[in-house]
């Protein structure tokens, strides 16, 4: 049994991530347009008809830009907390409030949110569960706190933020305020936050790991496939763009350590 995983769009100008089985998906946040999301999927050879649900992490424009259309056109459930709907501004026709620590359990896909440390007003990320398969959507967070290494811990793929270069952030033009907003603990993670929580707490049957969220200003593709090149293991890392979607990739239930990852198609991977 397995879950299939894509991201559709990862950065500042858009999150939505997909996560499903054979019969039903959701998507994590609707930072793209409806039509840019329809688009994308299709390539993948994805249904809309299987996606059952949106879940939205906090209210940045990135996240939510797509929702309210996404949502009206294929009837989708919005699953968002009070706060987070009320930071938004949005007007959905159908929202259901969701809190940590309270899975929630779409068909046979289970929803765990947790709280996170993030310069929002209600932020949360997941673990969406279902075949025996657990999947970590782990970006937009200011520090490797508990909760990111306890779930990370118990992923066989995670959707990891890798979203800056140190030296490029410190040594660029952003504003003072800027630097110490990104990197203060409430903003988001570096490469090298990233690869330590990698390093320390993957689990050895951690088969695909999507660095996620890479700053347009601040970081390149280049950069962060190298810093985690030596150090991949059996996962096979992909660095997802902020301009196409990724593959899908099958993600199995082995909690055995792999002998290798297994991608439905081949493209995107960087290593």
């Amino acid at each position: 049994m397995s879950l299939f995983i894509a991201s559709l769009n990862s950065g500042s100008n858009g999150n939505c991530y997909y996560i499903g089985n054979n019969s039903e998906a959701v998507l994590i946040d609707a930072g793209i347009s409806c039509r840019e999301t329809e688009k994308r999927m299709k390539r993948l050879g994805l249904p809309m008809s299987r996606v059952k649900a949106i879940f939205i992490s906090h209210e940045h424009s990135d996240h939510i830009a797509g929702v309210r259309v996404l949502s009206k056109k294929f009837k989708l459930p919005v699953y968002i907390t009070d706060h987070t709907l009320q930071y938004s501004g949005l007007e959905l026709e159908t929202t259901v409030s969701f809190r940590a620590a309270e899975p929630v359990t779409i068909g046979t896909l289970t929803i765990h949110a947790f709280t996170k440390y993030h310069d929002a007003g209600d932020p949360h990320s997941f673990m969406v569960s279902g075949n025996a398969v657990n999947i970590g959507i782990f970006t937009d967070i200011g520090r490797c706190c508990e909760q990111v290494t306890r779930y990370f811990k118990n992923c066989h793929a995670a959707f990891l933020e890798a979203n800056y270069d140190r030296d490029m952030l410190f040594n660029g033009g952003y504003p003072y305020h800027l630097k110490k907003r990104i990197s203060g603990g409430n903003g988001h993670l570096s490469n090298d936050e990233a690869l330590q929580l990698f390093l320390q707490h993957r689990p050895a049957y951690m088969s695909h790991l999507l660095l996620a969220h890479l700053s347009k200003n601040n970081n390149t593709p280049e950069i962060v496939a190298d810093l985690f090149r030596a150090h991949r293991g059996n996962t096979e890392v992909i660095v997802a763009s902020r301009f196409e979607e990724t593959a899908v990739f099958e993600v199995r239930n082995s909690n055995e350590p792999i002998p290798a990852p297994v991608p439905v198609y081949s493209q995107t991977s960087l290593f």
